[in-house]
């Protein structure tokens, strides 16, 4: 199939959500650039452009709740960082180091399912805990995260043994997630970019020891096509889509980079599709599949899930609100979602998000 150019362009994004035009996670560099720059000096500027449309959408879609949204989305001081603790390289005194400066578990509701070995840390004061460096042979003691991240990894409900592909993952925090919670049996992590798989590579390296290590495949495939290649082979599938990462977007530095990116917009629902009928494929009957984004955008979250169920008789969609409410003394959702889905919503505070979670499950 030949896929128009701007949607050639996206394709390289089977890897992580929000990929496209420069990865989402690479956003996850721009606020630590912007607060290690504050401290009396000028943040980043907003992009007029992105804010412009995020505006008349989300005021569209969101309703009152998209003024305090994006009082947050505007402001990277008051954004927060969660730690998550590494169990393959945890020194005793770093759990209390968190808690000297202010940090909590993350997660302490009656959650369906939380391994006792799946530990983040989070605080209410804006700012993040000082970052560790790649050094080769050395793992690090914990990832910083939007704590956010780490909710599809707890709907996925990874036991041990399992086979699970991490569909999109670079740059492989939430396969770092799903470690710290599991062993699976086959871990497969797929990222086709190649700047992004370098950095899959990477993170991998500094957080799993050799042993297992071993164990885990890392393959540079076009997402679209797995289902294809490998038919019913996982019980598991977490698809982290590229999306349109309304975070990173809103400081674009490049107006004409935004303008470009708004148009590519549209054609994220189509490659989300695509990407979710393969990972179906790629299930086992019984198995389960979980879809997440990191935009607000109903026309990559909901829109998608609903055309998914509406035209694949073999998927269903599961319940996730029980974990919902588990959590809901940390995270903002938005209300009026189904079951089977939820949007975490940034506000001052529990500044986590977004984050769009949706869990379905192969007949």
């Amino acid at each position: 199939m030949r896929l128009p150019r701007t949607a050639a362009r996206l394709l390289p994004l089977p890897l992580g959500a929000g990929a496209a035009l420069l990865p989402r996670r690479a956003a996850a560099q721009a606020p630590e650039q912007v607060e290690n720059r504050t401290k009396g000096k000028l943040q980043k500027q907003i992009c007029q452009v992105v804010l412009d449309h995020f505006e008349k959408q989300y005021t569209a879609e969101l309703g009152d709740a998209w003024t305090s949204v994006r009082a947050v989305l505007t402001n990277p001081l008051c954004w927060q960082y969660a730690v998550l603790l590494n169990k393959f390289s945890q020194p005793a005194e770093l759990e209390n180091a968190l808690h000297v400066k202010g940090y909590h578990p993350a997660f302490q509701g009656p959650l369906p399912c939380l391994p006792a070995s799946l530990k983040c840390y989070i605080r209410r004061n804006p700012g993040r805990f000082p970052a560790q460096k790649h050094q080769a042979g050395k793992l690090k003691e914990y990832y910083l995260l939007n704590a956010a991240s780490l909710l599809p990894v707890l709907a996925l409900e990874v036991k041990d043994g399992e086979d699970v592909l991490d569909l999109c993952a670079a740059p492989g925090g939430k396969s770092v997630a799903m470690l710290q919670c599991a062993y699976p049996g086959q871990f497969h992590c797929n990222e086709y970019d190649d700047l992004r798989l370098r950095w899959l590579k990477e993170t991998i390296e500094s957080f799993i020891p050799d042993p297992l290590i071993n164990l885990i495949t890392v393959s540079k495939l076009d997402g679209r096509q797995i289902g294809d290649l490998k038919p019913e082979l996982y019980d598991k599938v977490l698809i982290d889509a590229p999306c349109s990462n309304d975070r990173s977007w809103l400081f674009s530095s490049d107006v004409q980079q935004a303008v470009l990116r708004l148009i590519q917009r549209k054609e994220f629902p189509c490659l989300q599709v695509q990407l979710l009928r393969s990972g179906i494929k790629a299930l086992r009957p019984g198995g389960s599949l979980v879809y997440s984004t990191c935009t607000l955008s109903k026309a990559e979250n909901s829109d998608v899930i609903n055309l998914i169920l509406n035209s694949c008789s073999n998927v269903m969609p599961v319940d996730i609100s029980e974990m919902a409410k588990a959590v809901s003394q940390e995270f903002t959702f938005l209300s009026g979602t189904q079951h089977h889905e939820l949007l975490v919503l940034p506000e001052k505070g529990r500044a986590w998000g977004p984050m769009y979670v949706a869990k379905l499950k192969k007949m």
